[in-house]
């Protein structure tokens, strides 16, 4: 008897079995596995949305978009460390807020850890996208803001709206509460941007001369570019969101990419058949229409779901801009709305039809026997877009009290904002 225990015991003393501690253990695979995907979304900013931006607007107003986008970042990266993660992540408020506990990382350490990764990469990694969802706003107004108005515009949007609604979705607020799903940010990303975005381009108002005289984009090159930057960023906000180096974050790489190509190839074929050309400024268009729609859905859809949000999104962003744009009347330069609102909203509805338990535990959609998910995704959605609506045209309206004005001089739009703010061209063509 006594021989048996011996070996019982030294089993357990040389073989322990992984205990519920070990979520709670640092995984070298999952934080290398995160500070890449850190780093492929910090890229997706001032460099792939940058170009993608630069690109379609005027050549006179290029290295303004550009440099809108850059500040975009630099100020999100201050502002998250400072007061935006604690809002975000904080212990939850009554499920509308996180506390202060957090102000400037206080209470993080090196050894601090969320879940089987350093905080502090957690921390940069979120950061990475409330810096890119206000930079995704810019898209609705490039030509016309004035560049102070943009910078406390972005420092108000993202305290008083990014960062609580982040807190409802991820940060265990109430649209998690109620089991909403957005895996890597529908709701909190692209529907927030896209309302946000519209809602200051009507305020702003629509640029000079627009729908009277011709607006080129610069570099449809540069746009085409800055797509696939974005597109190779995405594997790291898509992917990356589930935190862990494991089958359900090779599951989003691989939706990721398929949604991609299905959603260039829907909007390929539908601006083929209707305006009988196809361009490459809709087919880079389709691929961000088809990342944007599997985002909230990345991490609870299989392959033959993807195939399908994809190329709904890219068929409904076509139609979004061709169509609805023009109905409405107003002026989104850049198509925010259109392409990360509208197609934003088709993702999060699409998660709760298609969502699929052998992904995900627990995440189970329409086709997979729960319509109630799908009313949660709607509750979201409609939370989202009333939220970010209000709150923005709030926001707003303070900005344009402590700028004196939202948009630049009728002058300087029309030569310009490159060199009436910057003092500097983007092409030395002479």
């Amino acid at each position: 008897m006594r021989s048996i225990s011996y070996v019982i015991t030294t089993f357990f003393l040389f073989f322990p079995f992984t205990s519920a501690a070990a979520a709670d253990e640092l995984n070298t695979g999952d934080t290398a596995w995160m500070i890449v995907a850190t780093a492929l979304v910090m890229i997706m900013t001032p460099a792939g949305l940058a170009l993608f931006y630069g690109g379609m607007s005027r050549s006179k107003n290029l290295l303004n978009t550009y440099a809108m986008t850059f500040v975009a970042y630099c100020l999100g990266s201050v502002i998250w460390m400072m007061w935006g993660y604690t809002l975000a992540f904080g212990p939850d408020k009554a499920g509308i807020i996180g506390g202060l506990d957090n102000v400037f990382l206080y209470g993080i350490g090196v050894d601090s850890l969320s879940g089987t990764i350093p905080t502090y990469v957690f921390v940069v990694f979120q950061m990475t996208f409330a810096a890119i969802t206000v930079a995704l706003v810019l898209g609705s107004i490039v030509d016309r803001m004035k560049f102070s108005s943009w910078i406390v515009f972005t420092v108000l949007w993202l305290t008083f709206i990014y960062s609580p609604l982040a807190h409802w979705v991820w940060g265990g607020g109430w649209m998690a509460k109620m089991g909403a799903l957005d895996f890597a940010g529908g709701t909190v990303v692209h529907i927030n941007a896209g309302v946000a975005g519209l809602v200051l381009s009507l305020v702003v108002g629509k640029r000079i001369g627009y729908g009277k005289s011709p607006m080129f984009p610069s570099s449809v090159s540069l746009t085409a570019l800055g797509a696939a930057l974005l597109w190779f960023g995405w594997f790291g906000f898509n992917a990356g969101s589930e935190l862990a180096a494991d089958g359900v974050a090779a599951s989003a790489f691989l939706v990721t990419n398929t949604s991609a190509s299905m959603g260039a190839l829907g909007w390929m074929f539908a601006e083929w058949y209707f305006n009988k050309k196809p361009t490459l400024l809709g087919i880079a268009s389709g691929v961000v229409a088809g990342l944007v729609a599997i985002t909230p859905a990345a991490g609870f859809v299989g392959l033959s779901s993807s195939l399908v949000i994809g190329l709904v999104a890219g068929i409904f962003g076509f139609f979004s801009v061709a169509v609805l744009k023009k109905k409405i009347g107003y002026d989104d330069s850049l198509d925010a709305f259109g392409v990360h609102g509208m197609c934003g909203i088709w993702g999060a509805l699409a998660t709760g039809i298609f969502a699929n338990p052998a992904i995900t535990d627990g995440a189970r959609g329409l086709l997979f026997g729960n319509p109630t998910q799908l009313l949660i995704q709607a509750v979201s959605i409609g939370g989202t877009i009333v939220f970010s609506a209000i709150g923005t045209l709030v926001i707003v309206y303070i900005t344009k009290l402590l700028t004196g004005g939202l948009r630049v001089n009728e002058e300087d739009e029309i030569l310009g904002l490159d060199n009436a703010i910057h003092g500097e061209r983007a092409f030395e063509l002479d």
